[in-house]
């Protein structure tokens, strides 16, 4: 199981704390250290949405200004590549299953 995300995340932190009461392995993809490249994100967009992964809701995004270039669904993944920070956090990524953003329930089901 990977964890992607940034360690001063609320979301993040609320997923891993669950995580750390389930004693379940994982490692952590911090976005502040490493990126994810395109191939990784289009194999997400393979099992979720470009806009489920997008978070036009965050700081980031704001501060970029995207809001006004009106992004189509190839926009939004060259800027998910080039900039990390745009992606919904946490991902979760299980074998076969990817969780986006928090989602206590999910969470609590992994195994």
């Amino acid at each position: 199981m990977i964890v992607y995300g940034i360690k001063s995340c609320g979301s993040v932190r609320k997923a891993v704390k669950i995580l750390k009461e389930k004693d379940i392995e994982y490692s952590f993809f911090d976005f502040k250290k490493e990126s994810v490249n395109e191939a990784k994100i289009r194999e997400w967009l393979e099992k979720t949405t470009v806009d489920k992964l997008f978070n036009n809701r965050g700081t980031k995004y704001r501060t970029l200004k995207l809001k006004e270039l009106n992004l189509d669904k190839e926009g939004k993944i060259e800027w998910l590549a080039k900039e990390n920070m745009l992606i919904k956090r946490p991902v979760i990524e299980n074998g076969e299953e990817l969780i986006i953003g928090f989602n206590e329930d999910l969470i609590k089901d992994l195994k």
